[in-house]
């Protein structure tokens, strides 16, 4: 099916349509510029490595947990074997990020890819790969920020040993990280060490709902599994997790930074945390529900422990750090990344604690309203409030650390329109509210809508889209196309004012001028 872009008159008067909407009830800064930011913020953009690159057995690549959950059938029976084909089309995708005025890309590498045992020798055909992307987006002025494990462990170290489960990943892990800072950290300046560990735990060990697909009765939520125990997995993986993150970061400051200069962090998945009345013990239940979520993986950054909640109620299930793992895991890191979506409600449910088995949900004894299934092709409200009152939350609470934002954006049905017109008013609500936090005094460094391209996403597959680019899976090519976000995230990175106000006025000529010389 061949997708034809719409005219430029077409574009300027539907982007016309959907900023003249009443959306500045629901953004940040009604009216802003890239100018209004820092001069060195960065913008830009993301895929992972198994969401975008195919060529799944391609050059030695290896098979992940993600390909083997993959083609259990979890994903609507589809599976990233060949995604959008970036391995080889990495060239002309990068030319795509130069039109569209990206200062940054964020992608992860495919540990199986470069190491196919998970440790051991080098795959040169992987080495290949993304020393030539790392090449082609320096040598195009676009900055590589690079994440070491997207939910992909490599399967083999999950057959030997139950990879996060076991301590040994940690030694592994480490191995991997020098392999990956020596080869390309002359040229890679900042580093993510794990992807959202605490959603990669909760839906891999606990609900059995992402890689490994791991999980207990009565606490599975899409298998019938019975391989593991959601009671403590999830606990573990993440204890395995901060220690190899740890071990990771000590490795690059002692043997690298000097040389290279660069700076390494972990990223965490935030909701916007809400009570949801105003009661005394819903707001605790909010406070308790944060500690579980993202205190989980901040508070032993900060303080070389878990939150006092967490330890109370899940008692001898959580596991211990000795005193040298704490001061090795405390204050590693560099920065932090944030990931966000939505928002969602929280009322208490203490009594969840008089139940003799449970798991993460039930320890957090709290009750979760999501405003949207997060399991589905719906597209999320657009509530940009609920990301400034978390960053508020990261400077209060958390020590202010500098924080980009590594994802952010709206996700739609997969479908052949250009036009997505809700996600153009998300990106302008949600960097709006990133301004206005930056003007309360969050330390954000970036920001990066997600995603660059529709990608292989984990449960919906190719049925979900959060691209700027639209792919079409029945061409051959796989050809891209640029949807109307595309265009309108190009316009404000060419320091185009984003306003309400401004485009109130369909007829303002210099306005149309503007838009229609983007978009021909």
């Amino acid at each position: 099916m061949t997708i034809e872009p719409p005219t430029s008159f077409t574009l300027v008067t539907l982007l016309l349509l959907i900023l003249n909407s009443p959306l500045g009830v629901l953004s940040g800064a009604d009216q802003y510029s890239k100018s209004d930011f820092p001069a060195d913020f960065v913008f830009g953009s993301g895929t992972s490595a198994y969401q975008v690159e195919g060529a799944a057995y391609e050059d030695g690549r290896t098979a992940s947990i993600w390909d083997t959950f993959a083609h259990a059938g979890y994903a609507h029976g589809e599976n990233g074997d060949v995604a959008c084909d970036g391995y080889h089309k990495y060239k002309e995708d990068v030319q795509l990020m130069v039109e569209t005025g990206l200062d940054a890309y964020r992608f992860s590498i495919s540990w199986s890819r470069l190491i196919p045992n998970g440790r051991g020798p080098i795959n040169p055909k992987g080495l290949d790969y993304y020393n030539n992307l790392i090449n082609e987006l320096i040598s195009n002025g676009i900055q590589p920020h690079v994440t070491l494990h997207n939910f992909d462990l490599p399967q083999a170290l999950e057959d030997e040993y139950e990879g996060w489960l076991s301590r040994d990943v940690v030694r592994d892990f480490t191995e991997y990280a020098d392999v990956c800072f020596r080869e390309f950290g002359d040229r890679v300046f900042y580093w993510t060490t794990v992807n959202e560990p605490n959603v990669f735990a909760l839906g891999g060990y606990d609900q059995g709902n992402a890689p490994p697909q791991r999980c207990s009765p009565p606490f599975c939520a899409i298998t019938n599994n019975t391989r593991g125990n959601s009671t403590f997995e999830s606990y573990l993986a993440v204890h395995h997790i901060l220690l190899a993150h740890s071990s990771a970061v000590r490795l690059y400051r002692t043997k690298y930074r000097d040389q290279q200069h660069g700076f390494v962090g972990i990223s965490v998945y935030t909701f916007g945390i809400i009570p949801q009345t105003n009661k005394e013990e819903d707001v605790v239940a909010t406070q308790r529900a944060r500690d579980f979520f993202v205190g989980w993986i901040m508070e032993p950054l900060l303080y070389g422990d878990y939150p006092i909640s967490m330890k109370k109620n899940v008692g001898a299930r959580i596991p211990t750090f000795t005193n040298w793992e704490s001061k090795q895991v405390k204050g590693s890191y560099d920065f932090i990344g944030v990931i966000h979506y939505m928002n969602i409600n929280v009322s208490d449910n203490y009594g969840a604690l008089n139940i003799k088995l449970r798991d993460f949900h039930a320890d957090m004894a709290v009750n979760l309203i999501y405003n949207q299934d997060l399991f589905s092709n719906t597209e999320y409200s657009v509530t940009p409030w609920g990301l400034q009152l978390e960053l508020n939350k990261f400077k209060l609470l958390y020590g202010n650390p500098p924080i980009f934002i590594l994802e952010n954006g709206q996700r739609t049905a997969s479908n052949s329109s250009l036009l997505d017109f809700s996600r153009v008013k998300y990106f302008h609500g949600y960097i709006g509210a990133v301004l206005d936090a930056l003007r309360n005094g969050s330390n954000v460094k970036g920001y990066f809508a997600w995603s660059f391209m529709d990608v292989f996403e984990l449960l919906d597959g190719y049925r979900a889209s959060y691209g700027l680019y639209y792919v079409d899976h029945n061409d051959p090519e796989l050809k891209r196309y640029p949807k109307l976000s595309a265009k309108w995230y190009k316009w404000f990175l060419m320091g185009r004012t984003s306003s309400i106000e401004l485009v109130e006025n369909e007829k303002d000529p210099s306005l149309v001028s503007d838009l229609g010389h983007l978009f021909e």
